[in-house]
């Protein structure tokens, strides 16, 4: 997801590589922070595939370098972003990184495609804690940190849910979108 942040910010324009390692920084989160040691290899590997170019730019203290996609680079974004791979689309974050450049598609249809993708995901039923085969609910759980994950998920998963079905314009009667109570158990109806 570093190479997709990379081309993404990159598409919005030209950067030098202190201000695209803290716009990574600040999509990765405090979760992923974005070391020297693992951005800069992925500039180098990008670059030496052409799908970056790096350029000095003279300043009035010094030359720096700029960054700026290329043709092969946007080619490639798009690519990322038309075909995730499933694990970037189950992934909280890995997803997030998604959204952050899926306005780049430019076919609307191709955007929903991806959206319809992660709303199936979370539909699926899901929990993360078992009796056997059967999903617990948070009702079930007396551990009071299980429980806590489990209605923090249920929360999440139902207003991102809530979000994809209004991007989507399948949120309202007789749209035929699943709603809670409405077709199989989900996450948060399980999760809870």
């Amino acid at each position: 997801m570093l190479e997709l942040a990379i081309l993404g910010f990159l598409a919005d324009g030209p950067l030098p590589g202190h201000a695209l390692r803290r716009r990574v920084a600040q999509l990765s989160g405090y979760t992923r922070p974005v070391s020297d040691g693992s951005l800069y290899p992925a500039i180098n590997r990008l670059t030496k595939a052409g799908l970056l170019e790096r350029h000095t730019e003279p300043s009035a203290a010094a030359a720096r370098y700029v960054l700026s996609l290329t043709v092969a680079g946007r080619t490639e974004m798009l690519k990322r972003l038309r075909e995730p791979a499933e694990h970037e689309i189950t992934d909280f974050t890995r997803f997030f990184t998604i959204l952050a450049f899926l306005s780049q598609l430019p076919d609307v249809a191709e955007q929903h495609a991806v959206l319809r993708r992660r709303l199936e995901f979370l539909e699926a039923p899901a929990s993360f804690f078992y009796d056997g085969d059967r999903p617990l609910r948070a009702e079930d759980v007396a551990d009071p940190y299980r429980r806590g994950m489990m209605l923090t998920a249920r929360a999440i998963s139902r207003t991102e849910r809530a979000w994809l079905r209004e991007v989507l314009g399948e949120d309202g009667p007789g749209s035929g979108a699943a709603h809670p109570g409405n077709g199989p158990v989900t996450l948060d109806e399980r999760v809870t």
